[in-house]
């Protein structure tokens, strides 16, 4: 497990130094902002007006129109303090990764857990997908990855096109400290279901039939469907502490839609969850609590990958 973070030792340190730094530059991305909001609107609505009055155009043609513009120029408007909010959200996860002992990049890109979870169907189909707020590293000798996605689907036709977010949440990845025999997904109940509405005996996914595997412990009858190649390691494997502990992790991050993936060496977690991660912020008054929201997350996630490779190994593992 790791060590938790001081706050105060962070805030005494370097970090605290560079986020006094910082407050000039966020008050200078504030003015910033303000005084393009206001060359916005003193040349949006005046522009507006003559091009209605000079070229007597439909109202709504105008209406939309303005609207088009005035959603650009206040994004634009919003760049110098996106920008400052960004800069102080990495500069504050890369102290805290430091003092975790991991890795921390804002960019990234679809890592081989995404694709695993993509495969075995844990995240719906998309035509689009952003991804962003890795950490990597080691929780003491356990191999961890986490990153943020969201993805999109394209619906409707014409002018009822539009992007719809359908994920948004992570995708973690937790070395355990033995390879499995086979591979057992953990999903909600009847997440998988036939024609006829009642639940698949079945699936296959990455080239294999995973059978369902029936739970006798009341708590997993409302809560979750397991499919699996091996059922005596699915079995071992998952059992009313591990789906407490799930569960505590969907609290722990106000999310839901929790599956997992037991295969070959890791363990894959998906969780829809709100946007996490966000350090940074524009007021320099909010920097503290935002630092202790990170730190609390990290020092959840440290507690669950300790606690699931704490468990004795199979017979003959």
């Amino acid at each position: 497990m790791i060590q938790r973070p001081n706050i105060d030792a962070l805030m005494a340190g370097p970090l605290g130094q560079w986020l006094s730094e910082q407050e000039s530059v966020r008050e200078a991305a504030k003015k910033s902002t303000w005084n393009r909001r206001f060359m916005v609107l003193i040349v949006l609505l005046p522009l507006a007006a003559f091009v209605w009055i000079t070229f007597q155009l439909d109202f709504m043609v105008i209406a939309w129109g303005s609207f088009v513009l005035g959603g650009l120029g206040f994004a634009w408007a919003q760049m110098p303090v996106s920008r400052a909010v960004k800069a102080v959200k990495v500069g504050i996860n890369d102290a805290i990764a430091e003092a975790l002992e991991l890795t921390y990049t804002h960019d990234c890109d679809a890592g081989q857990p995404f694709e695993l979870a993509k495969q075995c169907k844990l995240l719906p189909s998309h035509d689009r997908a952003r991804f962003e707020d890795q950490w990597s590293g080691h929780f003491g000798d356990i191999p961890f990855a986490l990153h943020e996605c969201k993805l999109e689907e394209r619906r409707g036709s014409g002018k009822n096109r539009r992007w719809v977010t359908v994920f948004r949440g992570i995708v973690m990845s937790v070395g355990y400290s033995r390879r499995f025999h086979g591979t057992t997904l953990l999903l909600r109940d009847n997440a998988h279901r036939s024609f006829f509405g009642t639940k698949k005996n079945s699936i296959k996914v990455i080239d294999q039939q995973l059978d369902y595997a029936e739970m006798t412990h009341p708590d997993f009858e409302d809560r979750f469907d397991i499919y699996t190649t091996d059922q005596t390691e699915a079995r071992h494997l998952i059992d009313p502490l591990y789906v407490e502990r799930l569960i505590a992790l969907e609290r722990s991050y106000k999310g839901d839609d929790v599956a997992t993936i037991f295969h070959e060496g890791s363990l894959v977690v998906t969780l829809k969850a709100g946007d996490m991660f966000e350090s940074g912020s524009i007021e320099a008054r909010d920097d503290r609590s935002r630092i202790e929201t990170t730190i609390d997350q990290f020092t959840r996630l440290s507690e669950l990958a300790s606690e699931l490779n704490s468990r004795e190994p199979l017979t003959g593992t």
